[in-house]
């Protein structure tokens, strides 16, 4: 096994303050579920634990590339959120949310290109 990439490290990092935020402050993350996910707090707490473990896993050689597909899998899923807060900014008046919302969007691309090279190089 390798030593991990600047961006394998930077997107644990990313993986472990945000799975950490979904566990303590929930709430933060109710608006953006769309409405034909069920069970909207279970989720929340469900996909913070994935980002944890993720997030592990990345750090550690042995898991690196299972850890790799189950992350890019991970930001896969969570996309439709991500487009539903866009689309919710677009509504709304404040230039800063709608700069963070449509500014996810593009960033989840280069977030699974790194997942993916984990998966692949281990």
């Amino acid at each position: 096994m390798t030593k991990p990439r600047a961006g394998v490290l930077a997107l644990a990092a990313l993986f472990t303050t945000s799975g950490t935020i979904h566990l303590v402050r929930p709430q933060v993350f109710e608006p953006l579920m769309p409405a034909w996910v069920p069970a909207h707090r279970e989720v929340i707490l469900g996909s913070g634990v994935a980002e944890l473990a993720c997030a592990a896993g990345l750090a550690a050689p042995r898991t690196r590339r299972a850890a790799g597909w189950a992350s890019a899998a991970l930001l896969l899923a969570v996309y439709p959120g991500n487009v539903k807060m866009a689309a919710d900014a677009s509504r709304t008046r404040s230039t800063r949310f709608k700069a963070i919302a449509y500014g996810r969007l593009p960033l989840q691309l280069p977030m699974i290109r790194v997942a993916l090279r984990a998966a692949r190089e281990g």
